[in-house]
Order: structure tokens, then C-alpha cells, then sequence
């Protein structure tokens, strides 16, 4: 959750210059495959969806629970983006307004640095 907390205080400082979205993928630890305590213990309880309309509903679950207040968007359960990007199990990216990746964290949840981030968009060539 500071992950989080840390990620909505960098949309909350720069979104009238940066468009922050979360793109939902894949769950990580769906109840049909690897199960963590943490997750039941949160109410965090989800089959692996089989369509796109499962997995919308399931981030709008998890998007409601977690209070996430930066825009959310939804991968298909082809997971082009995930697997475009390298995405799972999380990751940050910063893309410029001509498409260029200008920064691409390292793998999370370990790899997921808030401050890092902040510090490509100031370095960013506006």
C-alpha cells in the first residue's frame, strides 16, 4: 500500500503535465493458481479471468478496494500490453509525447520506485 500511497502523491504533483494511467493485467495471485495469505486476508479472492468482461470486472474490484484515484485501464486477457512491456507482475513507465519510452522501472514489486519515476519526469525534455 505505500507503493501506492507514493504513486498517487506523484499523480497528485504532476498529472497536469503527465497522464498517469494503470494498466490492469494479469492477477498475480488468482485463487486457480498461486495463492498468497495476504490477498484472502484482504478479500483479495479471484479466479484467473477467461474473458475480457472477468478481468474488467476484477480491476474494477481491485481498483475500488485498493482506492485507487489514478485513471485505470484494462489489458486484454491476450495481455498484449503485459507482454509488450514486460509488465508482470508490475512495472513503472514514463513514455514521451513521441512514444519513446523515457523511463522503465525495474520488475516489482521490488523494482517499484515511486521516486525514480519522479525523477525521470523532472529530467524529462519537456
Amino acid at each position: 500500500m505505500a507503493q501506492l500511497e507514493s504513486l498517487h502523491k506523484l499523480w497528485e504533483q504532476h498529472r497536469d503535465r503527465v497522464e498517469f494511467v494503470v494498466v490492469y493485467i494479469r492477477e498475480a495471485h488468482p485463487e486457480d493458481g498461486w495463492v498468497i495469505t495476504s490477498n484472502r486476508e484482504q478479500g483479495i479472492a479471484f479466479n484467473d479471468p477467461t474473458n475480457n468482461e472477468e478481468r474488467i470486472e476484477a480491476a474494477a474490484s481491485c481498483a475500488i478496494g485498493l482506492k485507487i484515484r489514478i485513471p485505470v485501464v484494462v489489458d486484454d486477457v491476450d495481455d498484449e500490453i503485459a507482454i509488450a512491456y514486460g509488465a508482470l507482475p508490475d512495472r513503472l513507465y514514463l513514455v514521451s509525447k513521441g512514444g519513446k519510452i523515457a523511463y522503465q522501472g525495474d520488475p516489482g514489486p521490488w523494482g517499484f520506485d515511486a521516486q525514480k519515476l519522479a525523477t525521470a519526469i523532472d529530467d524529462l525534455d519537456w
